[in-house]
């Protein structure tokens, strides 16, 4: 969960609200790929409820995922491929977000735009060093830890996290009065 926080941590009251009139709530069936490995994806997906399972084709499942959760975001940014297939594990209930709206959205608002990206940013930066820890080589503390940083205790942090608990609840409430879509 803290993930997502982060991302709307970075974003606008009125961002969050975009992201839940623009996307679409989509539940998907255990064994549905969102995402398939070496596919374009036209999509990013937040993980709204249940689990999902990253799986690349030599190695098996790589990670499992639970609510609040990413994927897609490596496509939109840098517009190739996806490295892995990310799997329903279980029933699984997605706001899928289209590039081509966030593209969009990101024309018509460059501020959202720099938001956004300075939000994934900050979510790759962790992925990337949960990865460099899990390799060995460093003990970095990610979002997934519940370690206390010397410098987590930031003010600023504390209250962009606190407002985007808001914002997701309030994003949940708007997609729940949003008709769901079978996948």
């Amino acid at each position: 969960m803290r993930k997502v926080l982060v991302i709307l941590g970075q974003l606008k009251d009125t961002d969050a609200e975009w992201m839940a009139r623009a996307g679409e709530k989509v539940k998907h069936e255990d064994g549905t790929a969102l995402i398939r490995q070496g596919v374009r994806s036209d999509s990013i997906y937040f993980l709204l409820d249940g689990k999902l399972r990253v799986e690349d084709e030599k190695i098996g499942v790589i990670a499992r995922l639970g609510t609040g959760e990413i994927v897609g975001e490596m496509s939109f940014v840098d517009d190739s491929p996806p490295s892995a297939t990310v799997v329903a594990d279980g029933t699984v209930t997605v706001l899928r977000l289209p590039h081509s709206e966030i593209e969009r959205r990101c024309q018509e608002d460059p501020a959202f735009g720099m938001r956004l990206y300075k939000a994934l940013c900050f979510f790759l930066a962790d992925r990337l060093r949960g990865t460099v820890r899990r390799l060995g080589y460093g003990e970095a503390a990610t979002l997934d830890s519940d370690e206390v940083l010397e410098d987590e205790l930031d003010e600023k942090l504390l209250d962009q996290v606190s407002l985007a608990g808001a914002r997701f609840d309030r994003m949940l409430k708007l997609l729940s009065g949003a008709t769901s879509v079978q996948g």
